[in-house]
């Protein structure tokens, strides 16, 4: 059975990022280009400022072709309201009870008011595969 552990032991230290002043289209790339549901969005002094995640590029590709406007930058369609975070110290159960709750796919993590890593169900499984064995 998992063990109560830190979540610094299994998040994603390197997290895909890309900046709120970033074009749309480039942060769909990065997100296509490395098979990822999301992205953390940093602004220019490396602080988490939202997620932006496969459903907000959609919505705004549809608004964008419904209105027929260009798509614009990823600030524009970022998550950035009620933005839940983790600090690396959290516990690790409680940050996947926490996800569940919220039905998040993955949750950034923040120390100091920096982006330091991110944590995603598939962490939270391997912790629960490496404690199984």
């Amino acid at each position: 059975m998992l063990q109560s552990v830190d979540l610094r032991d299994y998040m994603i230290t390197n997290p895909i990022k890309v900046k709120d002043d970033a074009n749309l289209f480039d942060a769909m790339k990065a997100i296509i280009d490395n098979k990822v549901s999301g992205v953390c969005v940093i602004n220019e002094n490396k602080a988490l400022v939202g997620v932006l995640s496969e459903m907000d590029c959609l919505a705004a590709i549809l608004k964008a072709t419904y209105n027929e406007i260009g798509v614009g930058l990823v600030s524009e369609y970022m998550t950035k309201e009620g933005l839940v975070v983790a600090h690396p110290n959290d516990d690790i159960i409680n940050v996947a009870q926490d996800m569940l709750l919220k039905k998040h796919r993955r949750r950034p993590v923040v120390e100091n008011g920096m982006l330091v890593g991110q944590v995603s169900c598939r962490q939270l499984l391997t912790a629960v595969d490496k404690f199984h064995k």
